[in-house]
């Protein structure tokens, strides 16, 4: 079977079997590489930023190494290579278990459990609880669906569309690490410097097909085109900055402000100044976004690598007739 059609069946059985399933409640395959990568942290640990390459070198080639074996394994099989690649891409695609943290949230807001929220929130990201009132948990929920949408869904598509299974596996063993060791602590900052570089790069297509897809599906292009040009550039980071943009004027709401992590506070830009302040029911309107997204994202990735093969094919028969 040609390869994008085993793109084709095995990431839509993939994204199904996400929508359908949800992330396993225990042994996901993204836990056990975390468990693997903080065994070879232990290791390797030094505050030198070479250490820190050495680690992300060995964690995410290892993953895309065996990722890769395992495709060559399978190939004699279209119905093994399918399923290998439906299996991939439910492993690393994380859209369900993000809009149901997201509605559980929502859910205790609409009630007005304040504090159930606020024990809820740490699932979905790293902002301090105890510091946000309704609206600002809602909208540190709607921020969270937002990029997530591209971490946990778009990017791996894309990835998976251009490399097949260790492009799926790569692109999340990349987020992971990202996740662990990215961020700017006293302990990390040298050490999960090539992490947050490699994250940054591997998640610019992804960022950006999200933050199209956002503009042509939300219920305001013209809103989400002009957040993505005049504030996308001012968020810290360059791949969070197109997609929460785009789903604040999609939305119609304002993103950004203050925001608290781990004790430290970060005054960040304004997204989609003339928007309106977040509230419950958005949260909703972003999980609905971000399901249409992420399926839409997956019609590109098909669509993509068949129309590359078609192109390859087209070349080809030209370059016969001239020769």
């Amino acid at each position: 079977m040609r390869a994008d059609r085993v793109f084709a069946y095995g990431a839509t059985a993939g994204l199904l079997g996400d929508l359908i399933l949800g992330d396993p409640r225990r042994g996901h395959p993204v836990a056990v590489f975390g468990r693997a990568a903080g065994a070879v942290e232990r290791m390797l640990w030094r505050d030198h930023r070479g250490w820190g390459a050495l680690h992300t070198a060995v964690c995410a080639g290892g993953a895309v190494a065996l990722s890769a074996a395992a495709t060559r394994l399978v190939r004699p099989s279209a119905a093994a290579s399918v399923a290998l690649t439906a299996a991939a891409t439910w492993a690393v695609v994380g859209g369900t278990s993000l809009a149901r943290e997201a509605r559980t949230i929502g859910r205790s807001l609409e009630t007005g459990d304040i504090e159930g929220a606020r024990e809820r929130l740490p699932h979905l990201c790293g902002r301090d609880p105890q510091a946000l009132d309704a609206d600002g948990i809602a909208r540190a929920v709607v921020e969270s669906v937002a990029e997530n949408t591209s971490d946990a869904v778009v990017g791996a598509l894309v990835w998976g569309a251009m490399g097949g299974v260790p492009g799926l596996v790569g692109f999340r063993a990349v987020n992971t690490l990202d996740a662990m060791v990215g961020h700017k602590s006293a302990r990390y900052r040298r050490y999960g410097w090539a992490s947050a570089r490699l994250d940054d790069a591997a998640g610019w297509p992804g960022a950006r097909l999200t933050a199209v897809l956002a503009t042509l599906t939300g219920g305001d292009p013209r809103g989400a085109v002009r957040a993505w040009r005049d504030d996308a550039g001012k968020h810290p980071s360059p791949n969070a900055g197109p997609v929460e943009a785009s789903f604040a004027g999609a939305l119609g709401v304002r993103l950004g402000g203050t925001l608290s992590y781990g004790g430290r506070v970060e005054h960040r830009p304004v997204l989609n100044q003339k928007g309106r302040s977040v509230e419950v029911q958005d949260i909703e309107r972003a999980v609905r976004l971000s399901r249409r997204v992420g399926l839409l994202a997956l019609g590109v990735g098909v669509a993509g690598r068949a129309g590359v093969r078609a192109a390859g094919r087209v070349l080809a028969a030209a370059k016969g007739r001239v020769s």
